[in-house]
């Protein structure tokens, strides 16, 4: 599709509209939102708005709109599917200054607020009302609510309470010719029509910009126990997975760390506190939560007993929130650590839960066979693996030929066993061309035909999604 080039009258229009302050064109600005967290890419806008209000942005898309200029909303930039990537130059959307928290409603256990408010911001302002926003996606302390919003954003405490879908009961939205609407109610129960907010959440911005959102919240637990089990065998602590669900646990969080991952962490982070003995092959961090302390310990004996059936070492507890802290900086920065170490792709598989034994041996025969080495981590209590694709010593015309064979192999064999090829980082940029294994022509039509219901002339978020 063919869209104008920004000119000096659009830059001028913009100016009238924002303010100053709510456009730029410096280097620096531009540069920073050229990329995300997504691989190396870099693609420049024409031109940064920064909107601080609902009637800016739906002054911008009306013109737009008008104009055929292409509008891609950006977040903090710390997607890792390249939603927020400009690949069509014009606009970046920079919603960083919509960042205020606008009612925390005791009442009713909901909190409306703009997009650009920091996801640990809102949990923590939460808090101190006694309430709890569940989802927590690894860069929580730097994600805007708006990206989790667009990716439908998930975490460590999904196996438990849910992904961000799960907890968005409304929206304020602005369509691409500029109207503005709410999507649903601030209700618990709605079955009025079509359910239009929860076809936004997850659309990556292709088809309109969010400006409100009203989350439900829950009370908040006062205890928790966090646990780390090495594994002699990655295969077997994916099978304990499912045992402690079995036997009538459910965590809120299970994650999965093969033996490399952790390496790469403990040595990102400096951290020499957790013992990696060679034998040692992959960890579960096990964390149980609620509001009965001696509930906790007897969920924490069974998840011993249930681990102590496979061969592992010592459990060790985490007993004071510094080391529950520590620990959960190693998981969390595991993703930064793998790419630190070397150029990467990250793929974000899910598949039923007790298959991820499966699904792990299959990533590593199709690691042997294309010549790629992989690091693998996730939320194993949701079946979600993430898998780290190293380049290391692969040559440069397999890294861009030979990979994209196995990555494509990989998510078939996702696909027969009931999983799918993005559970939380989304489909954006660099999963489009793979969305045909997981859907059929008729499917991806009626996508096609719901954006274009949204958006008909295609200027929100192009070239996302669909091949």
């Amino acid at each position: 599709m063919l869209y104008k080039k920004i000119d000096e009258n659009d830059l001028q229009q913009f100016r009238s509209l924002l303010g100053a302050e709510g456009m730029s064109v410096a280097a620096p600005d531009l540069a920073q939102c050229a990329s995300d967290h997504t691989e190396d890419f870099v693609f420049y806008p024409e031109v940064v708005l920064r909107p601080q209000s609902t009637a800016e942005v739906s002054a911008v898309l009306a013109y737009c709109n008008q104009h055929n200029i292409p509008v891609t909303a950006r977040g903090a930039g710390t997607g890792l599917s390249g939603g927020a990537l400009p690949v069509a130059g014009g606009v970046s959307l920079d919603m960083k200054r919509m960042n205020r928290i606008l009612n925390i409603d005791t009442q009713n256990f909901q909190v409306t607020t703009e997009p650009g408010v920091i996801t640990e911001v809102l949990q923590n302002a939460v808090k101190e009302k006694g309430l709890y926003y569940p989802p927590d996606p690894a860069s929580k302390g730097s994600c805007f609510i708006g990206g989790n919003i667009a990716e439908n954003s998930g975490g460590p405490r999904a196996v438990k309470y849910g992904v961000v879908k799960d907890f968005v009961l409304n929206l304020e939205v602005v369509l691409a010719d500029g109207s503005v609407m709410w999507t649903g109610a601030n209700v618990l129960k709605n079955a009025t029509g079509y359910n239009l907010t929860q076809l936004v959440v997850g659309s990556e911005g292709t088809l309109c910009i969010v400006t409100k959102i009203v989350l439900r919240l829950i009370p908040a637990n006062r205890h928790d126990l966090l646990l780390l089990i090495p594994f002699h065998d990655a295969s077997e602590a994916c099978r304990a997975v499912n045992d402690i669900f079995l036997a009538g646990i459910t965590p809120s969080a299970l994650e999965f760390m093969e033996r490399d991952a952790l390496e790469c962490a403990v040595h990102y982070f400096g951290d020499s506190s957790v013992p990696l003995p060679d034998h040692v092959q992959a960890h579960l961090l096990v964390e149980v939560d609620g509001n009965h302390p001696e509930q906790l310990i007897e969920e924490a004996e069974q998840i011993t007993a249930i681990a102590e059936k496979y061969a592992t070492d010592p459990v060790l507890f985490a007993d004071t929130a510094a080391q529950k802290q520590q620990l959960w900086k190693l998981r969390r920065i595991v993703g930064e650590a793998v790419k630190g170490n070397s150029i990467y792709k990250e793929e974000d598989t899910v598949v039923p839960r007790a298959c991820l034994p499966e699904l792990l041996q299959h990533v590593k025969e199709t690691g042997k066979k294309y010549g790629f080495r992989s690091v693998c981590y996730g939320h194993a209590g949701d079946g979600n693996l993430h898998v780290n694709i190293v380049k290391g010593d692969m040559s440069d015309h397999d890294w861009q030929y030979k990979l994209p064979e196995g990555i494509r192999e990989l998510f078939g064999k996702v696909h027969q066993m009931g999983g799918t090829i993005s559970g939380e980082h989304g489909i954006g940029y660099v999963q489009k061309t793979y969305l045909s294994i997981v859907f059929n022509a008729t499917q991806l039509a009626l996508m096609e035909a719901i954006k274009k219901a949204f958006d008909p002339k295609g200027i929100l978020n192009p070239g996302k999604i669909f091949a």
